[in-house]
């Protein structure tokens, strides 16, 4: 092979090999703008799933005082056991936690479905950021949770007692509990009376 016929190999070759660099970056950056996509995807998430437990949370809270001051009358846990007369304003919390966690909220509301709880939707106060892909750079993601608040006792009413009877043993997650009002202090906390999670 003379160097001429070299030469000219190696000049055919080079935009070959700038077309497949260039190919290259391109699927390289395409990647990089998918996985922005998925972490601010993950990041609504996050602040959805918060938002919506602290929501259920707050709630939670204001059940577990109810049965506080009505703890010497069992027959009124049933009730505050199933949030029959709860109030669900547990969104202003839910708004402080979507933004600490870089979103805004959407929507917030009492959840349907057998269990209280709440739904939150949020959107990411973040862009997916400037990208290969046009429009990127105003893109936002959205999500949405649901979170619940199940009651983690059970309790057996007696029949006909006296007023000075002891009030019901609650079971609670395994653990019996003994409630009297006369002892404040060692009564079951919010923690104990209700599982606060995320549902399926």
């Amino acid at each position: 092979m003379t160097r001429s016929s070299r030469s000219a190999d190696a000049g055919q070759a080079f935009p070959i090999y700038i077309t497949v660099v260039a190919g290259l970056l391109f699927l390289a950056l395409a990647y990089l703008a998918v996985g922005q996509a998925g972490a601010n995807r993950n990041g609504a998430q996050t602040a959805a799933d918060a938002a919506a437990l602290a929501a259920a949370l707050d709630t939670r809270d204001q059940l577990a005082e109810e049965w506080v001051r009505n703890v010497d009358d069992p027959d009124t846990w049933q009730d505050v056991f199933h949030a029959v007369e709860a109030v669900f304003d547990g969104c202003d919390r839910a708004d402080r936690l979507a933004a600490q966690n870089d979103a805004s909220r959407l929507a917030c509301g009492r959840a349907e479905g057998a269990l209280p709880g709440y739904t939150v939707r949020v959107e990411s106060t973040r862009s997916v950021g400037d990208s290969i892909v046009p429009g990127t750079e105003n893109m936002h993601a959205k999500a949405t949770a649901t979170a619940v608040i199940e009651p983690a006792c059970t309790f057996k009413l007696p029949g006909e007692s006296p007023a000075d009877a002891p009030l019901p043993t609650l079971t609670c997650d395994g653990v019996e509990w003994h409630p009297d009002p006369e002892r404040p202090t060692e009564l079951p906390g919010p923690e104990d009376l209700f599982d606060v999670h995320l549902a399926d």
